[in-house]
């Protein structure tokens, strides 16, 4: 029996950090020297793509270990359950988010221009599969513990968005609106691209967001030297 979801340790998965490039889900365990974290993001890649494609309720563990040839039993050395599975694809498109924030928070910068990298960030993480999951993918079927540590990620950046908007009209370079309801609006609207995105649609990742960057700011026409005046007496 599987112990409960959601006690598990943050370093029982791979972090949006650890992810390897250039091996293939199936090389993944194709020799006993690749690392764990190799394999469990090889398990978790190739469950979120069935999760996507067939379902998740339709996609059983059997499904992923045949994906990845091997036995249904090597996946308990990775993830305790479907539903452990399933937290963890949600989680590891938190913390690409995440890696994203902690970009934009260094590189600094007005509230308008962090909103706008905000937002060419979370148009990228939907195009991507763990983005995806975060929308597409139903945490009611994860217990309420699980459930809860999601939802405080997904205030966390709604929180982000609100917080560069209130920025932006604090110092000038946006124009005055609800920050609350603007932010939903706006995450509402990339929350969306996971629903319609296709590689092959014409249009980049980074394209789409600059789309959304053009639709969705709305800079204050301010003069420069009042967006600087603004910006000195809020240091």
């Amino acid at each position: 029996m599987s112990p409960p979801l959601g006690l598990s340790s943050e370093d029982a998965r791979p972090s949006g950090r650890s992810i390897r490039d250039g091996v293939s889900v199936v090389a993944a365990f194709g020799t006993r020297h690749r690392d764990r974290d190799q394999k469990q993001f090889a398990v978790l890649t190739t469950a979120a793509e069935l999760f996507l494609t067939q379902g998740y309720r339709q996609t059983r563990l059997d499904d992923i270990a045949e994906r990845l040839r091997i036995t249904k039993p090597a996946l308990y050395n990775y993830f305790r359950s479907k539903q452990d599975i399933l937290f963890s694809c949600h989680m590891l498109g938190h913390d690409i988010v995440d890696e994203g924030l902690e970009n934009i928070e260094a590189e600094g910068g007005d509230g308008a221009g962090r909103l706008s990298q905000l937002i060419r960030v979370y148009a990228g993480v939907m195009t991507q599969q763990f983005g995806m999951c975060l929308i597409r993918l139903d945490i009611n079927e994860l217990p309420a513990k699980a459930q809860r540590r999601i939802l405080e990620r997904r205030r966390a950046v709604n929180a982000r968005f609100k917080q560069y908007l209130e920025m932006g009209i604090a110092d000038g370079t946006l124009v005055k609106c609800d920050p609350k309801f603007t932010s939903f609006v706006i995450a509402g609207a990339l929350n969306w691209i996971s629903h319609w995105y296709r590689p092959e649609g014409g249009l980049s990742s980074a394209e789409i967001g600059e789309h959304f960057v053009q639709t969705l700011v709305r800079h204050e026409p301010a003069s420069a030297s009042r967006r600087a005046a603004v910006r000195a007496s809020s240091r």
